[in-house]
């Protein structure tokens, strides 16, 4: 029997954005509830939204997003198809993968000890496909959701562990060793790359992870020029120093052709 046979996904929250089937959104929520089997803790909760873009010419228009609150840790996984079952079928198979390994990582945090598998968990996880941004005109872009919180001081082996964990492209951090607003995310040859406002490589706190490391300060822009460089660099984020403050901040595209912007908390 499975040592996680006791927990169970009763409560599934499902959120549907476009043409999205009441049917499609009871089997992905049926799928999810089957994940318990995989949850190395209690889930307090969980959300799946599901999004078809309304644009034809999208390769993979679906996306299935799902957010598990595992007795007070969040883990979202992300995934997208040519149809919503698809990235539905995509993001379980993901998160089969992911659950028991976040339970052996966990483990190792409690026994104060590292795990043989961590590094291996770390690398292999599998990218997800991401969704391409509706195409929507340049000037109609705007800044429509922004988050702004303190940033977590640690080091590089938990900013990428946290990264995988949210299964996202990037994840903004406060160095520990340098004291740098930094950002890392993934990028050959090593796996990852780090970038800081005022780059410190001799300062950073020694790591598992060895990531390639930017020798270049982030660029000092206010929002809007930020979001015109962004345009320009053609990539998903843009890691930069606000004009004001001198904060580490990343932009970002939106799936609906809009931005996001993330700002360290005052």
């Amino acid at each position: 029997m499975s040592r996680h046979a006791s927990v169970t996904i009763d409560n599934v929250e499902t959120v549907t954005r476009g043409e999205v089937s009441p049917d499609m959104a009871e089997y992905a929520a049926e799928k999810v509830r089957g994940l318990a089997r995989y949850c190395p803790e209690p889930v307090l909760h969980a959300r799946v939204t599901l999004t078809r873009l309304p644009n034809p010419a999208a390769e993979r228009p679906a996306t299935a997003q799902v957010n598990l609150d595992l007795n007070g840790r969040p883990v979202r996984a992300q995934a997208t198809g040519v149809s919503v079952r698809e990235a539905v079928d995509m993001v379980h198979s993901k998160l089969q993968r992911m659950l028991p390994e976040f339970g052996r990582h966990w483990e190792a945090i409690r026994g104060g000890v590292p795990s043989p598998a961590l590094d291996e968990w770390r690398h292999r996880s599998e990218p997800a496909h991401r969704t391409a941004a509706f195409p929507r005109p340049s000037e109609e872009r705007q800044v429509v959701r922004r988050k702004s919180f303190t940033l977590p001081r640690e080091n590089v082996d938990d900013a990428v562990a946290e990264m995988n964990q949210m299964d996202y492209d990037f994840h903004l951090f406060t160095e520990v060793g340098s004291g740098q607003d930094s950002v890392v995310y993934r990028a050959a040859p090593t796996g990852y790359r780090l970038a800081q406002v005022n780059p410190q490589p001799d300062q950073i706190e020694a790591s598992e992870i060895a990531p390639t490391v930017s020798e270049h300060p982030a660029p000092r822009l206010t929002v809007a020029e930020a979001a015109q460089r962004l345009e320009l660099i053609g990539l998903p984020f843009l890691f930069f120093a606000e004009a004001g403050s001198g904060r580490g901040c990343a932009i970002y595209h939106r799936y609906d052709g809009h931005y996001g912007l993330i700002t360290p908390a005052a």
